[in-house]
């Protein structure tokens, strides 16, 4: 296998274009190369499987899609609240919409860890590690409310980004323009109440 960890990560990133906009099926050596814009064969030097390539991609987009510590810092400025909690999980949608990309090749990429069992174990692993920094960044922070809250809003957003990402109809637009922002509020309300 060849070793050049800049080429690696920028084949893994074409590898996460690719499945946000083909899918699963659409994944191959060869629409990594097109997409990373390098030689025909070259991916085929850094990974020695398809599984290989999915896991890869499963490991990497996490790191990807993690924000900016200075981000975090500033969104962290205001003193732990209720509002705060909604302010950061707003700032959360805002930032899972523009990485709009990382977001869907990370639905495939759970779809396909279905079948896979070595990328279901990369892809668990990444996400509970994620989930469990969560929950103690929560916690130190002084934020209301205790682990399961941070589990039960977890699952709410989750379940929001599927859908405003995927089948933004099916919200509706009774709330408005900002129909996914309202949502967010809703939820944090229930979630910590008002």
């Amino acid at each position: 296998m060849v070793r050049n960890p800049e080429r690696r990560t920028a084949l893994v990133d074409a590898a996460i274009e690719v499945l946000a906009r083909e899918g699963a099926r659409g994944l191959t050596f060869r629409a990594v190369d097109t997409e990373a814009k390098v030689p025909p064969g070259t991916a085929s030097n850094y990974f020695t499987s398809r599984d290989d390539l999915f896991t890869q991609a499963g490991r990497h987009i996490h790191v990807r899609m993690t924000p900016d510590p200075a981000e975090v810092s500033e969104a962290m400025r205001p003193a732990p609240s209720r509002e705060l909690v909604g302010s950061l999980m707003r700032w959360l949608l805002r930032r899972i919409v523009k990485e709009r990309t990382g977001y869907l090749a990370m639905l495939e990429l759970r779809l396909e860890a279905t079948r896979r069992p070595e990328l279901r174990e990369a892809l668990t692993e990444a996400v509970r590690a994620e989930l469990e920094a969560n929950i103690a960044f929560h916690l130190e922070a002084g934020l209301p409310g205790d682990a399961d809250t941070v589990r039960l809003l977890y699952f709410a957003m989750t379940g929001l980004l599927i859908e405003h990402l995927t089948l933004p109809g099916v919200l509706g637009d009774d709330l408005g323009d900002d129909t996914a922002e309202r949502l967010v509020e809703m939820v944090v309300d229930r979630v910590l109440g008002t």
